[in-house]
């Protein structure tokens, strides 16, 4: 059985300072022996981390388009952000990738996803996150409710920026070795999740305000 964290951060995204070196280690220790790296709008890190893993990864990225954030999933490139929500999606399936929404209801107070929860985007989809440790909302119960709606794929994720969140939501499935094969355990499994507190906000915060530091210094 697999135990798959499905929105993942690394030292590659700008909000996170966390070592590939000590996410393999953390999950070893944790038995989480899959992980979706998800970094903005870069899959250098996944690529990398795929490297050093003895478990499972997939190459996601979470993509900034001009409606919102998309998570390709199994993808071979890169996706450049501020494209249109159907550019991005179409640049995900081209690669033969997954698309999913991340955090639909939004992850703070504020945020506004309902662009990426109209119809003629979310038909389009194939994955909805219901369970996110990091959103500040309560909005799990409506996530799954959409989820059920268009018959989509529910998945949970920690997105995770430091290390000890690494693991605190996830997924339950059956062995896969396409993402047909994702999806389809994906649709059967289970999932677990706790939320995390508003530390870890702080610490994406600082984290971001030191590597933007260091790039004008």
């Amino acid at each position: 059985m697999i135990r798959a964290d499905l929105h993942v951060h690394t030292c590659y995204s700008i909000d996170c300072c966390t070592p590939l070196e000590e996410i393999v280690k953390h999950c070893l220790e944790t038995d989480i022996n899959c992980l979706a790296v998800t970094d903005h709008d870069t899959i250098a890190g996944a690529l990398k981390l795929r490297e050093i893993a003895p478990f499972k990864i997939i190459i996601g990225e979470e993509i900034d388009t001009s409606a919102g954030e998309l998570i390709g999933l199994f993808l071979n490139e890169e996706i450049p952000p501020a494209l249109s929500p159907q550019e991005t999606i179409a640049r995900i399936k081209s690669q033969g990738g997954l698309v999913d929404i991340p955090h639909p209801f939004g992850r703070w107070p504020g945020y506004n996803c309902k662009k990426l929860r109209a119809p003629e985007i979310i038909s389009q989809v194939d994955i909805i996150e219901v369970f996110n440790s990091a959103t500040l909302l309560p909005s799990s119960k409506k996530a799954w409710n959409l989820a059920l709606k268009y018959n989509l794929a529910p998945s949970a994720g920690s997105d995770a920026h430091t290390l000890d969140e690494i693991g605190r939501a996830y997924v339950e499935i059956a062995e896969f070795d396409s993402p047909a094969g994702f999806l389809v355990s994906l649709s059967q499994g289970l999932t677990f999740g706790r939320r995390t507190g508003l530390m870890a906000h702080l610490t994406a915060t600082w984290a971001a305000w030191v590597k933007a530091r260091k790039e004008h210094c």
